[in-house]
């Protein structure tokens, strides 16, 4: 993630609101924000009422977000993980399809112990993955869009588009590209999704030692199924 134009293309949208009404339903009252990003969510939580601590390994995003109006309300940690503290949390949160960056068995599987060390007894895991089934990667590999944004810092005009390298397997390979106009210099940001089944996440969570699994299906309460676009994990300690 190319942290100074984030914000630009990821505006507060329909499953931000949902994870604040399921988080509500919780009844959570601390909360890690794991994969935070610039903030987004994470300074809401902390407006809305919640002791939110938000984490990422990315050390540009969490600057950005430090930058925010709100963002003294929140405890901001540049790590991964393995930063959360053992046995603290009512709810850990991953959004924005952050469940997807952890490539490989080993890095998935440490994040989940992490995550359920991490939790109070009864304390609840909230994560969004994209359903394989639905092939959003055919969608994508369509568009061709090149978007215009502004450099926060010295408002040039920016250029962004994607470029993809393809599925291999399981993992989706693409290149992030902004150019400065005014420059002609551009920066490319690699990134890799994995896609894994509402089966293959539900039994690594149970591995992982949750109790109770609930899957939603595409930011709805409805139980999750293999026709959904993107699941919706609600998982207990």
């Amino acid at each position: 993630m190319i942290a100074y134009y984030y914000d630009q293309l990821h505006t507060w949208g329909k499953e931000d609101e949902y994870f604040m009404e399921l988080l509500q339903l919780s009844k959570a009252k601390k909360i890690a924000d794991l994969g935070c990003g610039t903030g987004r969510v994470t300074i809401e939580l902390a407006k809305t009422g919640y002791e939110v601590t938000g984490i990422d390994p990315n050390e540009e995003a969490v600057h950005r977000a430090q930058s925010k109006e709100y963002a003294e309300l929140v405890s901001w940690i540049i790590g991964d993980s393995k930063s959360l503290t053992i046995n603290s949390y009512d709810a850990v949160i991953m959004t924005a399809n952050v469940a997807q960056v952890f490539i490989t068995e080993e890095s998935w599987s440490n994040v989940l112990q992490d995550v359920f060390t991490a939790l109070k007894p009864g304390g609840q895991f909230i994560f969004d993955a994209r359903n394989p089934q639905a092939r959003a990667w055919e969608e994508w590999q369509k568009d061709e869009t090149v978007d215009q944004l502004q450099d926060i810092y010295t408002l040039d005009l920016l250029l962004y588009w994607d470029e993809y390298e393809g599925l291999d397997r399981n993992v989706f390979t693409f290149y992030e590209k902004i150019k400065n106009v005014n420059t002609g210099i551009t920066h490319e940001a690699k990134v890799q999704l994995i896609f894994r089944s509402l089966e293959e996440i539900s039994s690594a969570l149970k591995k992982a030692g949750f109790t109770t699994v609930n899957a939603y299906e595409d930011f709805t309460f409805q139980t999750a199924t293999n026709q959904a676009k993107s699941f919706i994990f609600h998982c207990v300690k």
